[in-house]
């Protein structure tokens, strides 16, 4: 097994830990994610393919931090997650993405995402803080996320989840307009 078959397998087994844990069946959480029995199930059995949203609903419905399922560490979001298209684990995208497939539910609300489009001529985003967790999902060209002192190129598909108390600002990284969306959970 390919390593990273190995590590998208183990999140399927901490998602179905978690799920037999809360006496939670198969079937209910097809129902709840809105997806067939047997996509369900292949998430479960491969960790293939698992949409941001669906680890989202999961990791809030158990009471567990996103990070500790992807990663299998209960530590708290004082970094960030960084997932490349193809590497690891892909997000479902385009085109026909529903944005509200992304809703992070939080705190028993459902923060909607913001669709931001970056021109290459603006100026760079002056750096912010706030306090919760902030998710973002490049759609097109590139955007440069800064980070603190860190600065990392994402590219179409690619996506980051980060405590956004550590100043952070994104900009145009490419010679067209650059889209992603952004989820921020206050």
């Amino acid at each position: 097994m390919a390593k990273g078959e190995k590590e998208m397998r183990e999140i399927g087994m901490r998602i179905e830990g978690l799920r037999e844990a809360c006496d939670v069946t198969r079937e209910e959480m097809a129902e709840e994610l809105e997806v067939s029995l047997e996509k369900y199930t292949r998430w479960e059995e491969t960790g293939a393919d698992v949409p941001i949203s669906a680890i989202y609903h999961i990791a809030c419905k158990f009471g567990v931090e996103f990070t500790e399922i992807l990663t299998g560490t209960a530590a708290k979001l004082d970094t960030f997650q960084l997932v490349r298209k193809g590497q690891g684990r892909e997000v479902e995208r385009y085109p026909g993405y529903h944005f509200e497939d992304l809703a992070y539910h939080y705190a028993g609300k459902i923060m909607q995402p913001l669709e931001v489009t970056i021109d290459p001529s603006d100026a760079p985003a002056k750096l912010v803080t706030h306090s919760g967790q902030e998710f973002n999902l490049v759609l097109e060209g590139s955007v440069m996320v800064v980070w603190g002192d860190r600065e990392f190129i994402l590219n179409a598909g690619d996506s980051i989840y980060f405590n956004p108390q550590i100043p952070h600002g994104q900009r145009c990284a490419s010679d067209v307009p650059c889209k992603f969306v952004t989820v921020i959970a206050e």
